[in-house]
């Protein structure tokens, strides 16, 4: 068995949905909204991602991944 994560592995092929989407049953936090959108975990990018969360909603998040 590889130690790769199967979402990185070459010779699996795409990754499936089910891996991509996040989901409707969770809150995304501010921290999350940063990741996905592929910023630096910095205090003005958490600032940045609090506010489209709180304009947005959920939403905000949805519209940063595939």
């Amino acid at each position: 068995m590889s130690d790769e994560p199967e979402s990185t592995s070459a010779t699996r092929g795409p990754t499936p949905d089910t891996l991509l989407h996040t989901g409707g049953s969770d809150d995304p936090s501010a921290e999350d909204l940063v990741l996905a959108s592929g910023r630096d975990l910095t205090p003005e990018n958490l600032r940045w991602a609090e506010r489209r969360l709180a304009e947005e909603g959920r939403s905000a998040i949805d519209k940063a991944l595939p």
